[in-house]
């Protein structure tokens, strides 16, 4: 007697339906890894932060006060913002190191020679931060090197440099080598005035955080991965877009809401605001992370 084996297999249902539930599981996982791996970025950009709090506290051990971060001449006319100011402190202008007799000058005439030379090089101090791992990027393109943004930076020096987020959106290829870079957000530097008195005063410079230091560099819109320009940041859109870096109900704001009306007091009113845009880009959103 023959005994006819029944072949096993799938049925094209069953198949359908286990293609059905692993569609929906990946769907489920997919959100829950993105939250992790944002959590993973956040984390690293506190680690950033600490670190970058590490240099200025360095910086001002040598040279008794943080960096300052105002812009130069009359707003919006600045040429030289609160970023550019950190990142040459910490890594200097040309990140060969602080010179001790800076002026602040976005065209690098503080140096004598603005070149640097042996004697140059002798004066300067740090880098404050490791060059490797610092995430600083030129702020436009320069004719030897490509920067984060690939368009017209003005009234900002595009031959300048500022240190930037871990949130990597902008590829960058080095001619030197044609390795490919990903760069991150500008980190927004606002230095406190501790002799003002609270953020009401109808004249920016005369409040304890002047929301021009950096306004240039938000007016630029956010960053993409080709350079160019991308959305405008909530942080500066609005009837007085400045006025946003003050509130404490909007997203990104600065103002220290266990502190009551009408004194509108600012978180670390002694000290400086780091602002990171987050993994969206965009400042002003409630993905920005700040140190405090």
């Amino acid at each position: 007697m023959i005994v006819k084996r029944k072949k096993l297999a799938f049925t094209l249902v069953e198949l359908l339906a286990v293609l059905a539930i692993i569609t929906i599981l990946v769907a489920l996982l997919i959100p829950a890894l993105t939250v992790v791996r944002n959590m993973a970025k956040e984390t690293q950009q506190k680690g950033q932060f600490a670190t970058i709090e590490m240099g200025l506290t360095a910086f001002k051990n040598d040279y008794g006060d943080y960096p300052p971060s105002d812009w130069q001449g009359s707003p919006p006319e600045t040429d030289y913002s609160g970023a550019q100011m950190l990142a040459e402190a910490l890594v200097g202008w040309d990140l060969l190191g602080f010179h001790p007799k800076s002026k602040w000058d976005s065209t690098g005439s503080e140096y004598d020679p603005p070149t640097p030379n042996e004697d140059n090089r002798k004066e300067r101090v740090g880098p404050y931060l490791e060059l490797a791992t610092t995430n600083a990027f030129r702020l436009s393109n320069s004719p030897v090197e490509p920067g984060l943004f690939g368009f017209d930076t003005a009234p900002l020096a595009e031959d300048t440099f500022v240190l930037c987020d871990v949130f990597a959106v902008r590829r960058i290829t080095l001619p030197s080598s044609g390795n490919i870079v990903k760069a991150g957000t500008p980190i927004l530097y606002y230095k406190a005035d501790p002799s003002k008195k609270n953020l009401d005063n109808a004249l920016y410079d005369e409040r304890i955080y002047n929301a021009y230091d950096n306004f240039a560099h938000i007016s630029l819109g956010s960053l993409t991965v080709d350079g160019k320009r991308g959305k405008d940041h909530p942080l500066g859109l609005g009837a007085d877009p400045l006025e946003n870096l003050y509130k404490f109900d909007y997203e990104g704001g600065i103002r220290d809401s266990k502190v009551e009306d009408p004194i509108r007091w600012p978180h670390r009113p002694d000290s400086y605001i780091l602002i990171s845009a987050g993994v969206d880009g965009l400042y002003g959103t409630s993905d920005d992370i700040r140190n405090f």
